[in-house]
């Protein structure tokens, strides 16, 4: 299937704007991650408690009261919203102590029962993590994914050669950084399952880049040996320009779908399904007008032959 006859797209001409765009993205998330001091991190990195209320009656408009009640039990500052659409009236607690047995659940429930004399409500879930258990999370997280690179980096190198696994690996890391810089700059909470989401995105975009790197290395040779290097690869991206649209596009569909559908609850697939969106966008995107100029900057310094 061909969305395009014979495009003639000239990419590889706008890589410099290209690499000042992705330039002011990262900065976007060095200043951001700076002014939020790290990233929002869930229970699973930090420990703590989360508790979570259904009311009787609406509760939207006294979560300050909630938030003011929690803070008086000296648990550290909670974090409370609303779960699921207005009507539930659902709310989260998160704060970040955590005792053995239902001491946090039971004291907040009283504080807050106390505080809601005519609003009844129930107890739905309280979970908790122990801070030692959230950061061996932290740390086996950060080690997945550098390690999911490095054998990356092997795989490419063997079956291309060097430039183009360094080139791959220099898209993957353009595509985590900005993705993790989008949960910096909303401060959404970055959890177990955005790891999971992250090394997703790293199987996507390295399978659209390899698909790209494929016919970059078909170019090399043949009819192809008196074009200069650039208009080779420029010429493989148009070549895989339909494959790359439809690929990401159906891709969209279902993660689109999924980020709407989840959009108003405080479910972490909310979270897990905006790292997705982030990702096949910016993944497609680097496989362009990233991996494949790196491959350019590479070549003039050691030229690369099939």
């Amino acid at each position: 299937m061909q969305l395009f006859k014979s495009p003639n797209i000239n990419f590889i001409g706008n890589r410099n704007k290209a690499f000042i765009f992705s330039g002011i993205l990262i900065a976007l998330t060095i200043c951001f991650f700076i002014i939020n001091k790290g990233l929002n991190l869930s229970i699973d990195f930090v420990g703590g408690t989360v508790v979570q209320l259904k009311f009787e009656k609406p509760i939207t408009n006294d979560l300050g009261r909630i938030r003011s009640a929690v803070t008086n039990l000296d648990f550290g500052q909670p974090e409370v919203k609303t779960i699921g659409s207005a009507s539930d009236n659902e709310i989260q607690i998160i704060v970040q102590k955590q005792f053995e047995g239902t001491r946090i659940g039971d004291e907040i429930k009283t504080v807050l029962a106390k505080e809601f004399t005519d609003n009844s409500f129930e107890l739905r879930k309280e979970e908790k993590v122990g801070a030692k258990i959230g950061k061996e999370f932290q740390r086996n997280g950060i080690i997945a994914t550098i390690l999911s690179l490095i054998i990356i980096l092997v795989y490419i190198g063997i079956r291309f050669q060097l430039p183009f696994g360094v080139a791959a690996i220099v898209a993957l890391f353009h595509d985590v950084i900005i993705t993790v810089g989008v949960f910096s700059v909303f401060d959404a909470e970055f959890s177990l399952p955005i790891i999971a989401a992250i090394l997703t995105i790293i199987g996507y975009s390295l399978n659209d880049t390899i698909v790209v790197f494929d016919r970059i290395r078909e170019n090399l040779g043949g009819l192809n040996v008196k074009k200069s290097f650039e208009d080779r690869i420029n010429t493989s991206i148009n070549q895989c320009l339909s494959r790359t649209i439809i690929t990401s596009v159906t891709t969209l569909m279902v993660v689109v779908s999924l980020f709407a559908f989840f959009y108003t609850s405080g479910d972490v697939i909310k979270y897990f399904a905006g790292a997705l969106l982030t990702g096949v966008l910016i993944g497609t995107y680097s496989s362009v007008f990233i991996a494949s100029p790196v491959l350019i900057m590479w070549n003039k310094k050691w030229p690369i032959k099939k």
